[in-house]
């Protein structure tokens, strides 16, 4: 499974590495003549896609900064709401069809500048939280400042700045994005590979694709803001990765709520469970203790089958209660020490706990071990059970032995205990096995 996500992952990055070349070979082909075109309108609707998409993917990140309030996603909402700002007046400027002069075709790039750097230390910065919650209501204020801190700068020097908007000195901030995008695109691509983050799987390939955008623009620099070059589709195909990668976030967010809700319902049912079933159990069984000795093998029945629902009410409990990312080692451990304390047994203990199952898995491998060691308690009549919970070879085992008097396998007394644990065996999918002989215990092995 987890080499299918990295090959995902790989062929994501990959396909914007091969499409970013492909932009850059256009250029030095010399073939940009024959993409570039003059269409106010495509580039328009291209600017607007871009300052869309990173007030969009702003808003996820900001709802995600609440939730997690670290500093990587604060410096993230920073840069991406500086870039959709600057994106957001060149579409103004476009709109406006008229000279932008020295202080318009500046603004812009100066503003990408900001926005690129924010992004770079996000994907720099150590994964922790914000010292102060307060950050949550103030997340946009430092971006705001800069960005007036730059836009006032830029008007104060507007007489000294280069009226052409074709002019040499705009390749530098080309050259100081395509260096923090690409740093941005190495460290989240690093990141992603330790982390299981939705956003960060797109963001590498997106900085990575901005990157490649800059490098176009560096080797065949925009002449006429009303023509459309190749670089403009590159940049636009980043900013729609960034829409995947948007997606992918409300898709994440969704399930974690849905997940939640199905925590809470299951707390609600616990509760209910144990303030009325098992309160209801703990009565009938203390009822039934009172009974007539003369009546005493049914009382014994009775109060065996009372005590085998509670037990499962028990269960039932900790199953609904129990988290699912909790390691099958140490929920088999509370599992088999709860009946060990219950009815004096000794346990020998030897479970693998960084072996990985999925709820359902896990769930099957429990009532597993709670019917043979609940076995060997009644039936064998042992005061001593070995669990162990390992690796064999490719897959992993589950095996559960004592040294009671055993039983003949094909005789009457093959249940529906054994019936049961096979088929949850099965259903994992896996394998059953019992060796038993009489005086020779019994030894149950699942193999899946």
């Amino acid at each position: 499974m987890k080499e299918r996500v990295w090959r995902m992952r790989g062929s994501v990055a990959l396909g914007a590495l091969v499409l970013g070349l492909t932009g850059a070979a256009v250029v030095v082909g010399r073939w940009e003549q024959e993409f570039g075109y003059q269409s106010p309108a495509a580039h328009l609707v291209l600017e607007t896609v871009n300052a869309c998409v990173a007030l969009l993917l702003a808003y996820l990140v900001y709802g995600r900064f609440r939730r997690t309030n670290t500093r990587q996603d604060l410096l993230l909402l920073q840069g991406l709401v500086v870039l959709g700002t600057a994106n957001a007046l060149l579409s103004v400027t476009l709109i406006k069809n008229q000279p932008a002069g020295a202080f318009g075709n500046w603004l812009p790039p100066a503003l990408r500048i900001v926005g690129t750097l924010l992004i770079a230390a996000s994907a720099l910065v150590p994964d922790r939280q914000a010292r102060r919650r307060g950050w949550r209501h103030w997340a946009l204020a430092p971006a705001v400042a800069a960005m007036f801190v730059v836009g006032a700068v830029l008007y104060w020097r507007k007489d000294s700045l280069p009226q052409d908007p074709s002019s040499k000195a705009l390749l530098v901030p080309q050259l100081l994005t395509l260096v923090c995008f690409a740093v941005a695109a190495v460290a989240f691509t690093v990141q992603a590979r330790s982390r299981d983050d939705v956003l960060l799987r797109w963001l590498g390939p997106a900085c990575a694709l901005g990157a490649l955008a800059r490098l176009n623009y560096l080797f065949f620099p925009p002449e006429r803001a009303e023509w459309v070059y190749s670089g403009s589709p590159l940049r636009t195909g980043s900013y729609l990765l960034l829409l995947v990668a948007a997606g992918r976030e409300i898709s994440r967010h969704w399930a974690l709520q849905a997940a939640a809700a199905v925590v809470e319902d299951r707390r609600r049912l616990a509760r209910e469970m144990h303030d009325g079933v098992l309160q209801e159990l703990g009565y009938i069984r203390s009822e039934i203790s009172a009974f007539a000795v003369a009546d005493r093998p049914r009382v014994d029945r009775i109060l065996g089958a009372s005590e085998r629902a509670m037990d499962e009410a028990r269960q039932m409990l900790q199953a609904l209660g129990r988290s699912d990312d909790e390691p099958l080692g140490l929920v088999l451990h509370r599992a088999v020490e709860q009946l060990a304390q219950r009815y004096g047994v000794t346990l020998d203990l030897a479970l693998d706990e960084s072996i990985v199952v999925d709820r359902p898995q896990r769930h099957a491998l429990v009532r597993i071990a709670r019917e043979a060691v609940l076995n060997a308690v009644r039936h064998g009549k042992v005061d001593r059970v070995e669990v162990e919970l390992g690796r064999d070879g490719d897959g992993s085992r589950l095996r559960i032995s004592d040294d009671g008097p055993g039983f003949d396998a094909a005789g009457p007394k093959n249940g529906f205990g054994l019936v049961s644990m096979r088929e949850r065996a099965e259903a994992l999918p896996g394998t059953f096995e019992l060796t038993t002989r009489p005086d020779e215990g019994t030894t149950v092995m699942v193999r899946w």
